[in-house]
């Protein structure tokens, strides 16, 4: 666990993607209301306080809501994951087709490389683990 850095050049944002590149999901949690929460920033949206920690969560989610989006290029989904640690965050959902992604799916954060970035997704959880 990690501490958001005091450093006024410090980027919540910046380090979320530093870490991704480095093959880590982490999100900030409150050390004054112990929640997780996403999008990162320097200040807990729940009780503002600037006493943060990273965590890595577990990855594992569900399908809070969905939506397919049809290009030229591929249909892909846009979905909206709840994480077992509290935080919604809107991400795909791969490696399935896009007809079966629903609402109420179980899901495990994947850190993939997408035009040279780390993009977090998510992949179906194998039946029986949910």
């Amino acid at each position: 666990m990690a501490t958001l850095s005091t450093d006024p050049a410090f980027s919540p944002e910046r380090h979320y993607f530093e870490q991704l590149a480095q093959g880590r999901f982490t999100i900030p949690r409150c050390r004054a209301c112990a929640r997780a929460h996403f999008y990162p920033r320097a200040l807990c949206p729940h009780c503002g306080a600037d006493t943060l920690d990273w965590i890595a969560p577990s990855g594992r989610g569900e399908i809070y809501s969905t939506t397919i989006v049809r290009s030229k290029a591929g249909d892909y989904t846009v979905c909206l994951v709840d994480l077992a640690e509290g935080p919604r965050m809107m991400s795909r959902v791969v490696d399935t087709p896009v007809e079966s992604v629903r609402i109420g799916m179980p899901v495990t954060a994947r850190i993939d490389t997408v035009d040279g970035a780390p993009l977090l997704v998510f992949v179906p959880e194998p039946e029986g683990r949910a």
